[in-house]
């Protein structure tokens, strides 16, 4: 039976650029959606630009610029990012729009009429100077417990106490150092702590979607029961939500009260209705008959674990009280980390999704990865690099590509591109029907390892039979052979492109471009795969064009290393912008010992250095100076390092620092590197100054 879904990715703040855990989320919703489609469904995927809060309004102010500027300059490059990865929205948003500002109101106001919203008097902290209430992450000091300085207002980072920002001992305004002071203020404030809405969420995050799968994941659900109370009987531990800001504050006014707007979180996910709204007034759906509680259309979020609270207690709580339809699932995946490390780019286990493609990495290695990774329990999923090349390399090209390379050669080159097969096929189109059903189920269920792992198993079930079969032995002599082996050795190369063609159509969702191009290209078709196509014989193939490059391990080095410096005059390098002595001091410089220096193998540039820095432990730091010197030329000099740089994680080790080096900005000139040595006396440890 066909169905109609209504699907959204947690919105992007509007204050950066998107990062490879907003990528890897994109691409899980997007691999689903197009799995769906695949299967006859009609689904409505659509996102936005999460555009409102006091950090937007305070980035934009520092820039010079409005908020809704600085807003449109992260919109403006969000393209590149979505269709360079092969995301295909239906509709981007904002929630900075005329749709969400009428329903954010309009949702209020039966929140409102329906008794679930007040307002009483709170005190919170005032920057005198900046003239704002001040958000908690916007004020800092020493932490009453443990008393390490420059704590946030909210929780310690040194011992993780969580407090309010009235407890921190001398506080001040990150925005102007200022003292900030008490002052007192109405707010409004949802009723989540009501009988009524307690009951109704017990109810809604134990429910079922329409096809009897749990609305929630286990863990989900487990965690949503530690807030709610898992007996009838039991206390909730919910508290009422603060829904208002005072001004200044860029977002949407509440509107009977002046002076007052919503706090960011009520109007965000709002905004999965308003960019359903403008997608629906640009196409002529009927956008109330969609979010209408009693519409059939099914709405399924992907999410963080990281906002399973909004989404998982606000949120239907919200759409509930005021008449509208609450979700049927909450698809919910852990972080992405980079070789089991969180991602920092601070620390080099970033991933710049840009860079991945600036470099010209294939968008589709990516999303393969990612892919045979994920599963539908909540859990992170690591990124490591070696992993990745051997996981592309030998699945994609070793096995799946290698399939139609080999086949389809002897098809065009001795049958004029036409397949026939030997005998009954009956038993073949059965089997490709049955692992095509299997997989699309494994996408519905979002177990994409699974389905990833069933593809590649009957990738090598072809590649064996084919191995088997010896094709090559039948058509070394073929120009004389009669026409059974003819006939035989079609067969089998038939076949094998049968399979093929069916691994295509359950990769679709997968390598989108891919598998459009081995459509057309290679079976001659005129439209994308359905799943019904994979027990679908194939007839005719054209001669076989190349269909993917390798990853070649240099590509990686280059993915998690800093980008060259751009082309100058030969008149050298310009000075850079003034720096006080406050800046200079935050570089720790020490002197340090080359203790042993060794080639790094894959890299053409890296050398492994290792370091006496006076630490009581030697640190290994990667330095890109190989053109230069041989490693024994290095060893038991003094050198300077960054001793204070945060530790990277690079595709051979972790590098501990960097080792300072001089070159002209011109390599034309002088394409030396020259490090810097010390004068003699100078002892490893010491603090350059």
């Amino acid at each position: 039976m066909s169905r109609t879904l209504f699907v959204t990715t947690a919105l992007p703040y509007a204050n950066g650029s998107f990062h490879i855990g907003h990528i890897m989320e994109y691409i899980q919703a997007d691999i689903w959606v197009r799995s769906m489609r695949m299967s006859g469904h009609t689904v409505h995927f659509v996102g936005a630009d999460d555009a409102h809060g006091a950090p937007i309004m305070l980035k934009a102010e520092s820039e010079g610029i409005s908020p809704q500027a600085l807003v449109a300059r992260y919109a403006a490059e969000r393209p590149q990012y979505l269709n360079g990865f092969h995301i295909a929205f239906d509709h981007w948003h904002s929630t900075d729009s005329s749709e969400n500002v009428e329903l954010s109101q309009k949702i209020y106001l039966r929140l409102k009429e329906a008794g679930f919203i007040y307002s009483k008097t709170i005190e919170q902290f005032y920057d005198p100077v900046k003239g704002m209430f001040l958000p908690d992450r916007y004020i800092k000091g020493e932490c009453p417990h443990c008393h390490a300085k420059d704590q946030y207002g909210d929780a310690c980072e040194a011992c993780s106490t969580v407090y309010s920002p009235t407890e921190l001992i001398e506080p001040y305004s990150t925005l102007t150092r200022a003292t900030p002071v008490l002052r007192s203020s109405e707010h409004f404030f949802f009723r989540l702590s009501d009988p009524r809405c307690v009951e109704f969420l017990r109810e809604w995050v134990a429910g079922s979607n329409p096809q009897g799968d749990k609305r929630l994941q286990p863990e989900v659900l487990a965690k949503t029961r530690e807030w709610l109370g898992s007996g009838e009987d039991a206390e909730a531990n919910l508290a009422d939500w603060d829904i208002s800001r005072d001004e200044p504050y860029f977002g949407i006014p509440i509107p009977d009260a002046p002076g007052k707007y919503f706090y960011v979180w009520l109007d965000a996910p709002v905004g999965y209705l308003a960019s359903l709204k403008a997608y629906c007034d640009k196409t002529g759906l009927d956008f109330y008959d969609l979010i209408d509680p009693k519409s059939d259309t099914e709405q399924i979020h992907f999410i963080g674990k990281d906002i399973v609270y909004f989404h998982a207690l606000f949120w239907p709580a919200m759409l509930h009280f005021a008449g509208l339809k609450t979700p049927d699932a909450l698809n919910v995946h852990g972080f992405i980390t980079v070789s089991g490390e969180k991602m920092s780019k601070s620390r080099g286990t970033g991933i710049s999704p840009l860079r991945y493609l600036d470099i010209g990495m294939n968008p589709e290695w990516m999303r393969y990865y990612i892919t045979a990774k994920l599963n539908a329990h909540v859990e992170d999923l690591d990124f490591n690099p070696d992993d990745f090349v051997a996981r592309v390399n030998s699945d994609l090209v070793g096995k799946y590509v290698n399939i139609a390379s080999r086949a389809a050669n002897f098809i065009t080159k001795l049958f004029d591109g036409k397949l026939a097969y030997v005998g009954d096929t009956q038993a073949m189109q059965e089997e490709l029907a049955a692992v095509a059903e299997q997989v699309a189920n494994d996408f519905e269920h979002r177990e994409y390892g699974r389905a990833i792992r069933r593809i590649m198993a009957h990738a090598d079930v072809i590649n064996q039979a084919f191995d088997a079969a010896q094709p090559w032995v039948l058509a070394k002599g073929i120009q004389t052979a009669d026409d059974t082996t003819r006939a035989q050795l079609q067969d089998i190369c038939s076949r094998a492109l049968a399979g093929f063609k069916a691994l295509s159509v359950m990769l679709t969702p997968v390598l989108p471009m891919l598998s459009r191009r081995v459509a057309q290209e290679l079976f001659g078709e005129t439209r994308d795969f359905q799943w019904s196509d994979a027990a679908v014989l194939p007839t005719q193939v054209t001669p076989f064009k190349h269909l993917m490059q390798r990853v070649d391990p240099k590509q990686l080095d280059a993915l998690f290393e800093p980008p060259a410096a751009p082309e100058i005059t030969p008149g050298g390098e310009p000075i850079a912008d003034t720096i006080d002595i406050k800046d200079f001091a935050k570089i720790d410089l020490r002197i340090a010992r080359i203790v042993a220096a060794e080639a790094v193998d894959g890299s053409d540039k890296l050398l492994r250095l290792t370091l006496d820095v006076g630490e009581g432990r030697h640190r290994q730091v990667f330095s890109g100076i190989k053109a230069s010197y041989q490693p024994s030329d290095l060893v038991d000099k003094l050198t300077v390092v960054v001793a204070n740089l945060a530790p990277r994680k690079m595709r051979f080790g972790v590098s501990e620092g960097m080792v300072l080096a001089a070159s002209h900005a011109d390599d034309s000139v002088d394409p030396g590197i020259y490090v810097l040595h010390p004068w003699p006396g100078a002892q490893p440890g010491m603090r350059i100054s």
